[in-house]
């Protein structure tokens, strides 16, 4: 029997393993739930998903906080940026972030973030909130649950 993915790629033989077709379609979906969050909510207003990343982490971190270093942020990051800083430096171009040497070790460098980016993530909250609901509406809250255990199972130690 072909499967779904099977036919989207158009594929004459079947994958050579259950879990070969399994990842692929973990890939294929997070490529097109990522594409359509992209396309409808970041991108009009000029953020990429990881600068939007970055302002959640720093959000997350709180006001007021030391701070976070650039592998802190990277150590954060749902998906991976191999360079930290020039995301940072655009950031910071745009005034939603700031930096500051750290008054105790001067080799360190805190990113916080400003309160045009506190109002940027604000603006995205409820949209990326609407959109994360409409992708996964076809499963009921048990199926939600079950998919978080899988994915959690499946994924590699950090």
């Amino acid at each position: 029997m072909s499967g779904k993915l099977q036919t989207e790629l158009h594929m004459r033989k079947p994958f050579s393993s259950l879990e070969e077709e399994a990842y692929l379609n973990m890939v294929r979906t997070v490529e097109a739930l990522n594409h359509q969050l992209d396309v409808e909510i970041l991108k009009p207003i000029g953020l990429s998903s990881t600068q939007y990343n970055v302002l959640r982490i720093l959000r997350g971190a709180g006001i007021g906080t030391g701070g976070l270093t650039c592998g802190e942020i990277a150590g954060r990051m749902v998906t991976r940026d191999s360079d930290i800083t020039r995301l940072l430096d655009r950031m910071e171009e745009r005034e939603l972030v700031t930096r500051q040497r750290d008054t105790v070790d001067r080799r360190s460098v805190k990113a916080f973030i400003t309160p045009k980016g506190l109002a940027l993530l604000k603006q995205l909250d409820k949209p990326l909130s609407d959109q994360h609901r409409r992708n996964l509406n076809k499963l009921n809250q048990s199926q939600l649950r079950t998919l978080i255990e899988l994915l959690e199972a499946a994924r590699p130690e950090a």
